[in-house]
């Protein structure tokens, strides 16, 4: 918490309501964010209060202002303009700041006979042909990629001919998306053959390509060649298959942007598709801690366009936010014309920006190393609880006994929608003896979170030393109920629900403090759900069936002579099992911990009545 807190609120309460920029400085006097504000009093003064509704990435930045100062201006569109500059200028830690590594692009074709297709952002005099340069890297990887793949060309980084025959061939070549040359076994006229046709597809496009192909094809099957013919009908039916995927992303405006954007709560990722001439030339992803949700769209279109200086006439974006019509003015002014920024309802135009949102989410769900639908799932969760952000980290628990005995709790972590089994935690409760279920979760989840306040602050990864975005009980609002006084006791702000199940034991519903909530009609969720109590109730009662085993065991070795309740204890934790324990030799139970010879030759006898009989 920020010592100045009060002391900046107060301030931030004197400001004038009306339109400007702020700029906020920390202990060193450096900029650490510029902000502009319709109302310059109500904007600043949302720093200084309540932190709970701030992102991460705001609470950072409100902990490292020392002071602020700003700038009135005449209208909110003038203070636009002076940000944008002033942003530009210092380049403040906390904002939004895009890399300018577009540059240009080029095919690079290496030297020699066994030539390559790659692609490269910059050109060398390494005696290589380049072909470019172009602006989009995003067309030339894909068309480099697609025409690697289509003519059968290699990509790894096998010299030929020098590694003919030196090693077996690549999972490409199996997938029959390489000739391996590398087998030797591919003459030099029938591999160049391949490059030339290719580099007349990354020259010409996909019809040009087509028709230099087909006039090869029928050549060589008047010259009796079917098998060339047959490869090259090969080769134009996937450049066909290629062009025809083309086409899903063609649509009726030629020059416009497609944005789309996604927010777990803690990072925020921006997807733009290009196009030009109705296709998809570019296509850009830019992951980044997530800031203020009301500005954020607003910034990070300033800032893209800051960098560009292309700005088509048509954009669109996947959702409404404060100040889009200053934008467009802004881009209008810009472009030197009328720009169309819009939130698309209906069509294409719809369906366009739904795909750039499902790559953004995908881009996320990739950084995060989830996937899409374990994403889409707690996304879904998050908006059946009402949750402000997606939870990410879960922690479940139950509780497990027989009678009030061998009272014991388990807790499971399912972190970006999988189970994080290093996590895990089992509790034995010593609170008390006999059943008491409430009291048992209430001590569970105090020893919890006391473990995490004593736990180092730069080891916050899992276990004890996270905080959970989501805690669910397996039990209905009894429990629930009870956990919640532990939590604000503990001045603990987390989520808490129970998960509710039928009299056949199966999951019906979530509870919280608002009663139940239904989640049988959401297939996906109320599957992720069943799967988490289930787990949880797996691995609690796993544990209550461990130590009831192993106090059996124990009660039966306190039943021989000389070996009581420290003694039992040592010696199974000695000897792991009891058939570890039963096949021990009457040296090895000497050397046992906490063993005598006397006590020793009790155990061996009771495991070796046999010999006894014997002698």
């Amino acid at each position: 918490m920020n010592p100045k807190m009060s002391e900046l609120r107060k301030k931030a309460m004197s400001l004038p309501l009306l339109p400007g920029v702020y700029i906020m400085h920390d202990k060193s006097g450096d900029i650490i964010y510029i902000g502009k504000a319709k109302a310059l009093k109500n904007r600043v003064s949302q720093y200084f209060g309540s932190q709970n509704n701030h992102a991460e990435k705001v609470r950072k930045m409100v902990d490292n202002v020392d002071d602020f100062e700003y700038i009135i201006t005449d209208s909110e569109f003038e203070a636009l303009i002076l940000e944008c500059s002033l942003i530009k200028q210092h380049t403040p830690k906390y904002n939004i700041l895009l890399k300018d590594d577009k540059g240009y692009s080029y095919i690079r074709v290496s030297q020699g006979d066994w030539k390559k297709l790659s692609y490269t952002l910059q050109k060398t005099d390494d005696g290589a042909e380049y072909i470019g340069p172009y602006k989009s890297s995003y067309y030339v990887k894909s068309a480099v990629e697609e025409a690697n793949k289509m003519f059968l060309l290699p990509t790894c980084n096998r010299k030929f001919p020098q590694d003919f025959r030196k090693g077996r061939p690549c999972l490409n070549y199996h997938i029959k998306q390489c000739m391996a040359p590398c087998t030797g076994k591919i003459n030099l006229s029938e591999y160049q053959e391949n490059v030339n046709q290719a580099l007349q597809f990354l020259r010409g496009g996909s019809t040009i390509s087509i028709k230099q192909l087909t006039e090869q094809m029928e050549a060589a099957a008047e010259n009796l060649e079917f098998e060339r013919a047959a490869r090259i009908r090969d080769k134009i039916n996937a450049v066909k298959r290629m062009k025809d995927k083309q086409k899903v992303v063609a649509n009726k405006i030629l020059d416009q942007d497609v944005f789309g954007s996604y927010s777990d709560g803690n990072k925020t990722c921006f997807q733009i598709f290009r196009f030009e001439g109705g296709r998809l030339y570019d296509r850009e992803c830019f992951i980044f801690d997530s800031g203020d949700s009301e500005s954020e769209y607003e910034e990070f279109l300033l800032r893209y366009y800051t960098l560009r200086n292309d700005v088509p006439k048509n954009i669109a974006v996947d959702k409404n936010f404060e100040g889009i019509d200053t934008v467009e003015k802004w881009l209008t002014e810009k472009r030197g014309n009328k720009v169309n920024l819009t939130v698309p309802q209906r069509g294409e135009q719809v369906q366009l920006v739904n795909m750039c949102r499902s790559n953004a989410v995908e881009a996320l769900a990739q950084k995060k190393g989830a996937t899409v639908k374990e994403y889409t799932v707690l996304e879904e969760l998050k908006e059946v609880l009402g949750l402000e952000k997606l939870p990410e980290y879960i922690e479940s628990y139950d509780i497990s006994n027989l009678q009030g005995s061998e009272n014991v709790a388990g807790m499971v972590v399912y972190k970006n929608g999988k189970p994080l089994r290093s996590a895990y935690r089992r509790f034995k409760i010593n609170g008390f003896d006999g059943q008491d279920d409430y009291a048992s979760m209430a001590e569970v989840i105090t020893r919890r979170f006391n473990e995490y306040f004593k736990a180092d602050d730069n080891n916050r990864e899992e276990g004890f030393g996270k905080m959970p975005d989501l805690i669910l009980l397996d039990g209905g609002k009894g429990q629930v109920a009870i956990v919640k006084q532990v939590l604000n006791h503990m001045m603990i702000d987390v989520p808490l629900y129970g998960m509710v199940k039928d009299d056949k034991h199966r999951t019906r519903a979530i509870t919280g403090d608002g009663g139940e909530i239904q989640i049988s009609s959401k297939r996906a969720l109320f599957a992720f759900v069943t799967r988490i109590q289930d787990e949880v109730h797996r691995f609690a009662i796993g544990y209550h069936h461990s130590r009831r085993s192993k106090n059996t065991f124990q009660s039966t070795l306190t039943s021989i002579e000389g070996i009581g309740e420290v003694r039992a204890k040592t010696l199974l934790k000695h000897f792991q099992t009891m058939d570890n324990l039963s096949k021990a030799d009457l040296a090895e139970l000497e050397n046992a911990p906490k063993m005598t010879k006397d006590s020793a030759l009790a155990v061996y006898k009771y495991f070796h009545p046999e010999e006894q009989k014997n002698s």
